[in-house]
Parts: C-alpha cells; sequence; structure tokens
C-alpha cells in the first residue's frame, strides 16, 4: 500500500488557552516502512492543565542567588590621619599655651638688662647666659657636674623611699609602733636638714658618704608623713568590706591598702624629688669638687656670671624633668582611680 494517511486532531481544554495535537503518519526519510508515527504538541502562552490553571508554568526568567556581599572598600588614608593630625594640634596648643609663662619668663630677662632696667653684671641677658651653657656644655664639664649631682641626689632618694615608705605603713597600720616611734620622729621632721649638714661633715667627712646622707635624711621626712597620712585615711568602708571577705593581712594590704595609699605617697615622693636636687646643691657647695653647686660656688668665686646662671639653668631643668618623670609613674601606678568631675 503506497498511501500517506495524515489525521489532525484539536481538542479545545477550557476558555484559558487551546491545547493542539497534531499527528503526523508518514514514511521515515530511512524507509522505516508505515507505521511511524511522529506527535506534536502545542501549548498558548496562558495554557494551563485543570479547571482552576493547577500546575501553572512558571515562565519567568530564573533570577541568580545572590552571591557573596562584597566588603566595603577600605577607608582612605586621608580619613585614617585625621584624628592623629588632631590630637597632634591639640597637643601643640596645649604646649603653647603652657609654655606662654616661660616665654614671657625668657623675653623680660632678655630685654631688662639690655634697657637698663637691672646692672647686666648681675644679671646678663639671657642670651649670655646661653652662649655660656653651650661652652659648658661642648667641653663637657657640665655633663661631668651633672652626672656628679645625679648619681648623689638618685641615690639618697633611693634610700629614703626605700626607707620610709615600708616605715610609713608601719606607723600607719599598727598602733604600737606610731606610739614607740612617735615621738622621736616629732623631734628630728621639725629639724632643718642643712641645720644638720654641718654635723653631716662633722661625723662623715666631706666625701660622698656626706653628701648622701643628708639627701637620705632630707627626702625621709616628705614620703614617710604622707605614707603614715595616706595610710591612716583610707575609706573605712572599704576597710569593713575587705574585713567581711575574711582577706588575711598580707592580701588586705595588697588589695585595699597599698592601692588607696599610692596618690597620697606619690606626692610626698615627688616633694622628695625637689628637696633631693635642692639640698644636694647646698651640700656641694661646701668641700665638693664635682656638681652642680660646685660649679654654682666656684662661678660666684670667679666672677663668671653667666656660668653661674648657667648651673642654675640645668637644675631647675632636672628638677621638672624629674618631677614629669614621677607625675607619669603615678599615673601609671594609679590608672585605676576615676578622674575628679567625671
Amino acid at each position: 500500500m503506497s498511501s500517506v494517511t495524515s489525521s489532525v486532531t484539536d481538542i479545545a481544554d477550557g476558555p484559558a488557552g487551546t491545547t493542539g495535537t497534531a499527528t503526523d503518519t508518514a514514511p521515515t526519510p530511512g524507509g522505516a516502512g508505515p507505521g511511524t508515527t511522529a506527535t506534536t504538541a502545542t501549548t498558548g502562552p496562558a495554557a494551563t492543565t485543570g479547571p482552576a490553571g493547577a500546575g501553572r508554568e512558571d515562565t519567568a526568567p530564573h533570577q541568580p542567588a545572590p552571591g557573596p556581599r562584597k566588603a566595603a572598600p577600605a577607608r582612605p588614608r586621608a580619613r585614617r590621619l585625621r584624628p592623629a593630625v588632631r590630637r597632634a594640634l591639640y597637643g601643640l596648643v596645649r604646649a603653647g599655651t603652657r609654655s606662654v609663662a616661660i616665654v614671657a619668663l625668657l623675653l623680660l630677662w632678655e630685654s631688662a638688662p639690655r634697657l637698663a632696667l637691672v646692672d647686666r653684671t648681675f644679671l646678663p641677658p639671657f642670651s649670655e647666659v646661653a652662649v655660656a651653657w653651650w661652652g659648658l656644655a661642648a667641653d663637657g664639664r657640665l655633663a661631668d657636674d651633672t652626672l656628679a649631682s645625679l648619681t648623689r641626689s638618685l641615690t639618697g632618694f633611693g634610700i629614703a623611699v626605700a626607707v620610709a615608705v615600708p616605715l610609713g605603713l608601719l606607723i600607719g597600720w599598727y598602733r604600737r609602733v606610731a606610739d614607740l616611734l612617735g615621738p622621736l620622729l616629732e623631734v628630728f621632721r621639725n629639724t632643718a636638714a642643712l641645720a644638720l649638714l654641718p654635723v653631716f661633715v662633722l661625723l662623715l667627712g666631706i666625701g660622698e658618704t656626706s653628701k648622701i646622707s643628708i639627701v637620705v635624711y632630707a627626702c625621709t621626712w616628705p614620703v614617710l608623713l604622707s605614707t603614715i597620712s595616706a595610710v591612716r585615711s583610707v575609706d573605712p568602708t572599704l576597710l569593713r568590706l575587705a574585713r567581711s571577705l575574711d582577706l588575711p593581712p598580707v592580701r588586705l594590704f595588697q588589695k585595699v591598702i597599698l592601692p588607696a595609699s599610692v596618690p597620697s605617697v606619690f606626692t610626698g615622693i615627688r616633694l622628695a624629688g625637689a628637696v633631693s636636687i635642692l639640698v644636694l646643691v647646698a651640700a656641694e657647695m661646701i668641700g665638693a669638687k664635682a656638681g652642680l653647686g660646685h660649679l654654682i660656688n666656684a662661678s660666684q668665686y670667679n666672677f663668671a656670671i653667666p656660668q653661674m646662671y648657667a648651673g642654675i639653668i640645668t637644675i631647675s631643668a632636672i628638677g621638672v624633668a624629674f618631677n614629669q618623670l614621677l607625675v607619669t609613674l603615678e599615673r601609671r601606678l594609679s590608672s585605676w582611680r576615676v578622674p575628679a568631675g567625671s
């Protein structure tokens, strides 16, 4: 049979769309013979399956899943530097404000002798004193005298602190020790150190021992008295709370007494630091061969007035630097304190 049979069947599937099915029966190109059937299904744009549109085909394009969030771009270097620049400017302004009085004093010192307000023989201008200071520093004399004075001063200061702080803690905490040593301390603390300088020289000679001893004596009293006052003024509430926790005496000293005493103790230590320089200069004027006190005294005898003032300025600079060092150390050890007004 060489006939070709085609049948097309259309089926209407409801009002929402039309589905057409075409069935073609034809010989295949390869001659497979009759009986081969090709079926083509065409679906409209709104085709649904079922009366309620169940199984609707989603023809919207597929949306890709969001990828990992990109990191925010790094802040520009200029923005990171702004706080540092502000802090630097604030520091410069603050330093300038603090140095206004010093600059005014130096200007007055420079102008008063030149305007004949004072006799420049006894008070030369500051520029001449600066030249003399540079000359002493260049030939090494100033360094040798400064090293000798610092060695004596720091040695006596260190011994005084090492002795006075533990003794002050004992006297302030134990009433029996205070009753035993109180009268003796009252006698010696009211005797000026310079008044006993001849006694130290007679007993210990004019060498290094007498000079260090007078510094120890002068520095002991500020540290000792401030430590005693600090221990006795500890907040009683803290002590009762510590005792309620059954703290042993060692832990009580470590956790309560010492932290609460640090500010007052350092007040005495700072006073002792200033005293150590002043008393040493006076001691070096008697029988010393080196030191800032010897430099000042020798310059006065030789009528080298600019060199004398150069020695005085050096002593002042050392005192300021030493006090600032003690202030920094106090802040580190008492960083737990809440600033007033915060």
